[in-house]
């Protein structure tokens, strides 16, 4: 394993704001990480803290093994991408691509093939004699990203690259920027503030909030496995329903709280009976079925249909949203039952930490051995 950027214990104060706390992160050369999470979490200052543009207040920060915590941006050899393109209006395409070559002394000759040759890659090569102003937003973007590729950076940066774009060419263009990434065996960081993008797009997830990566892995196993109630609320969309509840006697069962209405949910027998929780259902985990032969029943609220999705959200309090795949039978006003399956379910202790329902089982196993091994004949229940 090659790491090729590091970051041991970062911190980043502006006065007395804490904007960066205690990062760690080890990037794999050849990876293209997701940095994710909402606005003002911490995910841009750290992408311009690698980039050189911000310096860190402590902790250490490595690119290709070398320490950067004081070499100035230019010689860090990142290139970095920027939402807004940051093109020069003047120059040409071309002279737009060939601009750090020549600042670096290459010849004009040798910097125009390299860039003939960028511009082959991206589909660039009947714009060259274009200025900023006649292309695109999606052709100005892949301008931007050629312009990166042409200098051969340690590391590619991009920082909400496609925010200005429209819906469709956003996924057109994510498409050829991981694209790219693989074509040219990259390193790659990635902000973006799209749980979908970061999801679709990248090797590796990390989800920031106020300063602190909150978890860090494989975009699937963030998905699965979401270490507390903020990842599995900000990973997934339509967002996982959150519902208050009690562990009923035994553990087999949740007690729901709809606010004026209960509703019994089969856990199972996984976890710890009596244990204040939420339980976490995502909306594609739960089917709709006739009343009274699911998990629970519900009041329908509303109902939306993309064409290829009816998204069915509760007239309850939390309100749930189920996503079923089939067409009609369901409206507003009706009482439907919900199937649920206790394996998909994601349960959150009171501080919305995630509770390991095998560990709770067993730790509740363990306490009722401890608490019969100290009891006397007549206490004990038969």
């Amino acid at each position: 394993m090659t790491l090729q950027i590091e970051l041991n214990g970062v911190n980043k104060f502006y006065g007395a704001y804490h904007a960066l706390k205690d990062i760690n992160l080890a990037i794999e050369k050849g990876t293209f990480v997701a940095l994710v999470g909402p606005s003002g979490c911490g995910k841009s200052t750290l992408l311009r803290s690698l980039a050189g543009l911000e310096k860190i207040t402590t902790g250490e920060m490595k690119i290709a093994g070398e320490r950067m915590n004081d070499v100035p941006p230019r010689k860090r050899d990142i290139a970095m991408v920027f939402q807004s393109y940051a093109l020069y209006p003047h120059m040409t395409v071309e002279q737009n691509l060939t601009y750090s070559l020549r600042m670096r002394g290459v010849k004009k000759a040798e910097a125009r093939k390299a860039a003939q040759e960028v511009a082959a890659t991206t589909g660039l090569t009947q714009l060259m004699h274009r200025y900023p102003r006649e292309l695109s937003g999606g052709q100005r973007q892949r301008v931007a990203m050629s312009r990166a590729i042409i200098r051969h950076p340690k590391a590619f940066l991009f920082d909400e690259p496609l925010s200005n774009l429209d819906a469709a060419l956003r996924v057109h263009m994510r498409k050829e920027i991981r694209a790219l990434h693989d074509r040219l065996h990259a390193t790659s960081v990635y902000v973006t503030h799209d749980q979908i993008e970061a999801m679709t797009m990248a090797d590796h997830v990390v989800v920031m909030r106020d300063g602190v990566i909150e978890q860090q892995g494989r975009p699937l196993d963030l998905y699965d496995r979401p270490a507390n109630r903020f990842v599995a609320g900000f990973i997934g969309s339509p967002a996982m329903n959150f519902i208050p509840a009690v562990v009923g006697e035994g553990g087999a069962h949740a007690v729901l709280d709809f606010g004026t209405t209960r509703a019994r949910l089969a856990l199972g027998d996984l976890v710890a009976p009596g244990l204040t929780a939420t339980v976490g259902i995502r909306p594609e985990h739960m089917t709709i079925v006739p009343e009274g032969e699911g998990s629970f029943d519900i009041p329908v609220g509303i109902v939306e249909s993309t064409g290829s999705a009816t998204y069915i959200a509760s007239a309850t309090r939390p309100e749930l949203t189920v996503v079923e795949t089939v067409r009609g039978g369901v409206r507003p006003g009706d009482i439907v039952g919900l199937a649920v399956d206790p394996m998909h379910l994601h349960l959150f202790d009171t501080e919305g930490k995630r509770i390991e329902v095998e560990k709770a089982r067993s730790d509740a196993d363990a306490s009722l051995r401890r608490q019969l091994a100290g009891a006397t004949s007549e206490q004990v229940p038969v």
